[in-house]
């Protein structure tokens, strides 16, 4: 396929078709963006890809928008905008040209629809009030890449072209770092489930390296385990397992005797040479060596009165 456009609307930009266009032009890096209304640019034709404007969806023919009707829906009735079109039509090789690799392809695939896409799709069709965000509505990826266009008063024709450009880029760091995010918790999730292994019937689970870990504890079924031990740098740390993704609750709390402490005290109240830190929520404590490190976990553990 020889694509040497890529066309959207021109005027006001939305983030759909900011976000279409970061996946397209990432695909088709020669191809030029081009900005237009007119019914010359707005057909299909074989070296172009027209999105978010055309009010046809026809991957064959290589247009895709959704302001028709019918307008184009996923199997559970979602609505897609154009940022969902382009994202389930060229989602796959956009992950390959990103070197995820292939037996993580779907994965990420359907991982991204559904946590990054999704929402932009619905936003965009009205079928999710900003609202629902509370105090962070005007913090949202779509909201904040709109505060990107001209303001009313700037007249310049160029404008719009000019501030979509200039979206583009941002918009490019969101979604390639929410890419490498989640292909590598999926790289984390191999190496948790190996120490998980390991680790036996322990409380504690040690890893090589600080990574995503508690959502392959759960899908291991884990329960036993409650705190988790890596090396940082010159120190090792010591965290505590969360319950769940939105909750800050732990599994257990490193002792109420710690917190907030560090160095000579934190050793007097541990009980443990080598004892450096220990955050007054009592989440994370740091100790100087491994072995400091995994004393402080089992007095932890024993704490937390679990059995032995």
């Amino acid at each position: 396929m020889t694509i040497t456009h890529l066309v959207t609307h021109s005027g006001g930009f939305h983030a759909d078709e900011v976000l279409s266009s970061v996946v397209l032009t990432r695909l088709f890096p020669d191809a030029v963006v081009v900005r237009s209304r007119d019914e010359s640019w707005i057909t299909p034709a074989a070296s172009r890809i027209v999105y978010d404007v055309g009010r046809n969806y026809d991957p064959e023919a290589l247009i895709f928008d959704h302001h028709q009707r019918p307008n184009p829906l996923r199997e559970d009735g979602q609505p897609y905008s154009s940022f969902g079109l382009i994202w389930r039509h060229f989602g796959r090789d956009y992950l390959r040209a990103l070197a995820v690799p292939e037996a993580d392809i779907e994965n990420v695939h359907r991982g991204f629809d559904q946590g990054f896409v999704l929402p932009v799709d619905m936003l965009d069709n009205g079928a999710l009030e900003p609202s629902v965000a509370g105090v962070l509505a005007g913090m949202t990826l779509p909201v904040l890449l709109e505060t990107l266009k001209p303001v009313f008063d700037e007249r310049d024709e160029t404008a719009d072209d000019r501030a979509f450009l200039d979206a583009l880029p941002v918009a490019r760091a969101f979604v390639e770092a929410a890419i490498r995010g989640r292909a590598a918790k999926l790289r984390a999730e191999h190496m948790v489930l190996q120490a998980i292994e390991a680790a036996g019937t322990s409380h504690v689970l040690e890893l090589p390296m600080g990574m995503p870990f508690r959502s392959a504890i759960e899908k291991a079924g884990a329960d036993h385990l409650l705190f988790v031990v890596h090396p940082r740098g010159d120190d090792w740390a010591l965290t505590t397992i969360r319950k769940s993704g939105d909750s800050f609750a732990a599994r257990a709390d490193l002792p109420e005797t710690w917190a907030g402490l560090t160095d000579a005290e934190l050793e007097k109240a541990s009980g443990v040479a080598g004892a450096k830190f220990c955050h007054n929520a009592r989440f994370i404590a740091v100790a100087a060596t491994r072995d400091a490190v995994l004393e402080m976990a089992n007095r932890a553990v024993q704490e937390a009165g679990a059995p032995a």
